[in-house]
Formats: C-alpha cells, structure tokens, sequence
C-alpha cells in the first residue's frame, strides 16, 4: 500500500501508523509451524469472529507490543464484552417488539428524566470525551477498558435497575424515558465502538437505526464520532453513583458472609464512608438493591464492628525475638476500636512490654475488622457497611413470599411461558405456605401474572423453600 501511493502520489497513504508487534502462542513463545504452535489466522476467524480477535487485540497491550494469542483469552474477551452489549441489545428489542416501540415516534424528554436516566446519560457523553481522547493519543487499551466499564454499567446497573419500567402496561411517560434512554445509550454506544467492533456495530445499527429509519446513513461507519453534550454530564451524579455501587458491592459480600439470600429482606444496614452527605435519593437505591428496610449513613460503626491485632512476625521477629508470645497476648486484650483510633491519630500503637514501652506501626500489625454478634460488617476502600441480620417473623414471612415468586417465575420460564402469558397457580402440600399465599395473594398474583391461585394438587414440582416442602405448578391461560 505504501508502495503504491507514493507510485501514485509520492506520498504515504497516512499520517501516522500502528505497527503490530509480534504474535505469540499463550506460553510467550514465537509461533511456528516447526514447533507445532502456530495458529492459523484464517481458522481463528472462523471460530472466534472477525469482532472477537479485533477486540482481544485491542484490550490485551498496546498494539506494537509483543501479544500472546490462545483461544481462552479471546473467548473470555467476547463474553465479559461482546456478549454482554448483546445480551444488553437483545434485552431492547425483546421489550420493543412486545410494546412496538418505535423511537423515531418518540423524543428523549430530558426535563422528566429518572435519576438513572440522567445518570447513564452523562456516564454515555463521559465515556465520549473519554474514548475520543485516548484514541487521538493511540492509547487503545485505555479506550477499550473505558467501552467494557460503560458496557458493564449500561447492563448490571442501569437495565437490572430499571428492568421493571419496561414491564409497566401500556406506554406511560416514565417507561418511554427508559426506552429512549437505553436506545440512545446503544446506538450512540456502538457509534463509538465501532471502530474496534465494526461487525456488531454494524449489526446492531442496522436493526435499531436503518430498520426504523430508512432515511438514516446507509451504514454505521459513515457516521459522524459522536460529541458529548456537557448538558448531559453530571460530575456529581456520576461519584455518588460510584459510591453507591461500592457501598452495594460490600452488601452483597456481607450478605454472603452472613448466609443470607437476597431475596429475605433485612431489617436496618449501617454505612460509614467518606461521602456522609450522599442523598436519600441514592441510600433508597441502596436499600432497594440491597432488600433493606432503612440504610443509615453514621460516621461511627463501633457499636457494631472491632478490631483484632496479630503481631507481624517479619517486622517485630527481630526486634522483639522472644518477647513475641507476650506482644501476641497484650494485643489480643487491647479494645479494638481504641486501639484502631490511635493508629488512625498519630499512626502509631504504644504498648508496654515488662514495663519498657514500644511503638508499633500499622506494618507491625496484622489488623482485622470483626462484626458483633447479630452483625455482619465488611469495609474496604475507606467504606464500612454493617447488616443487621436479626430477622424478625415479619421479615422472614416477607422471605418466604419472594422466594415463592422466584420459583414461579423459573417454572414460567422452564415451561416456555411469554413474559405475557397469564396463569392458573397450584400450591400444595405445605399448610404454612398455603397460609402465607393466601395471606399475600394480591401481590403474588399480580407479579407472576396469575388469574387464579388453585390450593389443592395440579401438576406440580416439589421445592424446598426454607426448609417447607412446598408443591408449585403452574398452568397457562
């Protein structure tokens, strides 16, 4: 090519070029056929797709270093990625096709916009200015990092928050917000990463713009790179939801360590972190998620959590020697918090050893967080979450029920059921879930789509739901 345009027009066919380093096998070898390790780039393309080894390629180094190629990276690089916009689209268009929305017939209403709305909104014109940044720097890994971190917000936050907006009957303002908002983050989405996923892109663009639009450019790669409008981007917005998603993440890994499903409601959570200001707007989204009665912001957890200290045998070994065994004990009879403030204060522990006092640094110390009992507390990153996992007989009756509407809703799934479809549910051989749907039948009725609630025996299947042998069956209408 270069060969030919300075024949033609005695100069080069670019600016500027990337020149690829070398490829080789997934030990850091050099491939070749001598050695048995060299990958036919022909057979690749045809199982992984043209998309998939653009887009390793792109998020693994910078192009001009050396690059290991082996199929479990590609394949993992298509699933946390690629398959996760997709699944993002399909989700779209399933709801879309149901509702026939057509978003040429609608306007993004800015003014009416839902607090997740505005935020993934101005998420979308960020990551703009982001990617057009990094790419005029040639920084392509950096661009390709900031595509799957959007990628992963558009779809485990902003849809998995909103799914229920989209199950709304008929077409209120609110819903027609969500579909415009999610059809404006795809297609302004794949305009962006086009470039590095020409194929889906163009995929993508043709069915949700060129099939609504016959106006539209022919192709997605004759149009424009998008601007950010600065009317859209929310600094603010965007760091409280980013402590939001960090004070969740610690829930979820409290409610782990404490053995307690999502799906049973706990009463109280504590947070303390470093945002003590965050609005209520954003601590409801907290216990939404989190299915938590109350969030409380407090700049104190010590009525909840401790602090534990082991001596740090590489530091103290040589210093102390023998002495290790009495440091051990005098640190296991400290008060925790005390002791954790005065490192906090002056970075420092003063202990006395057979009447000789030491200091002891935060790297003389293995320190460790503990929850009271009735508590499950975690903390990373300067933020605390505490659960307060005594559940009361309402809170457990209230578990029972979710947990009865998960598993209808997985028998309407495993049955081929449409989302639309209305049923007859049967309940049998448990009395005290019979009591507790009979007690609960509006709202069970309402979510699972259910005309009728039947309790004697139908066809059924046997769950175990918090230890209750409990017979669902479900029959369509």
């Amino acid at each position: 090519l270069l060969a030919i345009s300075t024949l033609l027009f005695n100069k080069a066919p670019y600016r500027n070029v990337i020149v690829l380093g070398h490829v080789q096998d997934e030990n850091g070898q050099k491939m070749s056929k001598s050695k048995g390790n060299a990958v036919d780039p022909f057979d690749a393309l045809e199982k992984h797709g043209a998309d998939a080894i653009r887009w390793y390629f792109y998020s693994n180094s910078a192009p001009w270093l050396p690059n290991k190629f082996h199929d479990g990276a590609v394949t993992e690089g298509q699933r946390k990625f690629m398959g996760t916009l997709w699944n993002t689209y399909a989700f779209y268009v399933l709801y879309a096709e149901i509702d026939q929305f057509n978003p040429s017939e609608h306007t993004l209403d800015t003014a009416s916009l839902s607090i997740m709305d505005k935020w993934l909104l101005s998420k979308l014109n960020t990551l703009i200015g982001t990617v057009d940044k990094n790419l005029s720097e040639y920084k392509l890994p950096e661009t390709a990092r900031a595509l799957q971190e959007f990628t992963d917000d558009m779809s485990n936050w902003y849809v998995r928050r909103c799914r229920e907006r989209f199950w709304v009957k008929d077409m209120p303002q609110d819903k027609i917000n969500a579909y415009m908002t999610l059809y404006t983050a795809l297609v302004t989405f794949c305009k962006i990463a086009a470039p590095m996923i020409p194929f889906m892109t163009e995929d993508i663009y043709q069915n949700l713009v060129r099939n609504v639009d016959k106006n539209a450019l022919e192709s997605i790669h004759l149009c424009s790179f998008p601007k950010a409008d600065a009317s859209l981007i929310d600094s603010r917005l965007e760091k409280y939801m980013d402590e939001v998603l960090k004070i969740v993440v610690l829930g979820r890994a409290c409610r782990s360590g404490a053995n307690i499903k999502n799906r049973q409601p706990i009463g109280k959570m504590y947070v303390k972190a470093d945002a003590q200001t965050l609005p209520e707007l954003f601590t409801d989204i907290i216990a939404d998620e989190l299915n938590v009665k109350n969030v409380e912001l407090t700049s104190d957890v010590r009525d909840f959590t401790t602090y534990t200290f082991k001596p740090q045998l590489r530091t103290l070994g040589p210093r102390f020697g023998k002495q290790l065994g009495k440091i051990g004990a005098i640190l296991a009879s400290l008060d925790g918090n005390a002791a954790m403030d005065e490192i906090n204060t002056t970075g420092e522990l003063k202990i006395a050893i057979d009447g000789e006092e030491a200091s002891l640094s935060r790297d003389d110390l293995l320190i460790d967080s503990s929850h009271k009992e009735g508590f499950e507390s975690t903390e990373d990153g300067g933020i605390t979450v505490v659960l307060d996992t005594n559940l009361t007989p309402e809170l457990l009756e209230e578990g029972f029920v979710r947990e009865i509407i998960s598993k209808v809703q997985t028998m309407r799934k495993d049955t081929g059921f449409e989302v639309t479809d209305h049923i007859t549910l049967y309940v049998d051989k448990s009395d005290m879930a019979k009591e507790l749907v009979q007690k609960n039948e509006a709202q069970i009725k309402d979510e699972v789509l259910a005309n009728a609630i039947v309790y004697s025996a139908g066809k059924g299947k046997e769950w175990k739901i918090n230890g209750e042998d409990v017979v669902l069956g479900v029959e369509k209408i």
